[in-house]
């Protein structure tokens, strides 16, 4: 009798890229994508804190600074560069405040980063692997806002939102290349970005209420579904997302 073998959840001998990898959930999927054999290389602007992070992680993490929205310098960084198995695609940001507060820079901040960042680094991630012939996993950070609204996000929703429709026809212009592209969703982690908000106590209850599992998430938690993103055990996996939100979008 054949029995199935579970597929390797290793990626030794595989490349991959996180961008605003420096803390919080970049710096955790950087580490768990080097855990599992990876050389990672460690993006973001901050050149002191991802020089640090790399040294940190071991396993042959290497630091680049950049400057994710710049999109010249993002097509020359992977050009300049073998081409990556796995990208995690998670620079971004966000600027909590009612719609009728949003100023014009508000909102080029957070869709600047948010999406246009997001759709040109993995667009030369994959131009660079489609010309190598490279297969792999391109990996996007959305948010459980990306499939529900939330008071005081207007900006961040339509970021997200607009992240889960890319997502979904990347995943068709890449399906024949053999470079899938799914999105994680997580509910609020706590990471030096989110910190301060849960500093407001009423906030941090309102929360706490919608998590299901009763806790706010960890970086931690996100890891696994980095690693089963990455690898060969969602190999039919693409064009949808994981969400990871303790029962938040379930009602």
């Amino acid at each position: 009798m054949m029995i199935p073998q579970t597929p390797s959840f290793r990626l030794d001998g595989k490349r991959a890229v996180v961008t605003g990898a420096g803390r919080g959930i970049g710096l955790a999927a950087a580490a768990a994508l080097a855990q599992a054999g990876a050389a990672v290389t460690l993006v973001a602007r901050s050149s002191a804190e991802i020089a640090q992070a790399a040294e940190a992680i071991g396993n042959g993490a290497q630091a680049a600074t950049l400057d994710v929205s710049d999109t010249q310098a993002v097509a020359a960084f992977f050009a300049e560069r073998d081409p990556f198995h796995v990208l995690v695609n998670n620079a971004g940001t966000n600027r909590p405040k009612p719609m009728w507060d949003v100023t014009e820079a508000d909102y080029d901040a957070v869709l600047g980063l948010n999406v246009k960042a997001a759709f040109f680094v993995a667009q030369a991630c994959a131009k660079a692997m489609i010309d190598a012939g490279t297969q792999g996993s391109l990996i996007h950070m959305g948010s459980q806002m990306g499939h529900v609204g939330g008071p005081n996000r207007s900006l961040y929703c339509a970021s997200k939102w607009a992240l889960e429709g890319m997502n979904k026809a990347f995943a068709l212009d890449l399906a024949a290349h053999g470079i899938r592209s799914n999105t994680i969703a997580p509910t609020f982690i706590e990471t030096p970005l989110t910190q301060p908000m849960f500093a407001d106590a009423a906030f941090k209850a309102s929360v706490l209420s919608r998590i299901k599992l009763g806790r706010i998430g960890k970086v931690e938690d996100l890891m696994g579904a980095v690693l089963f993103l990455a690898t060969d055990a969602s190999a039919l996996m693409t064009g949808t997302s994981l969400v990871v939100d303790g029962g938040w979008t379930a009602e």
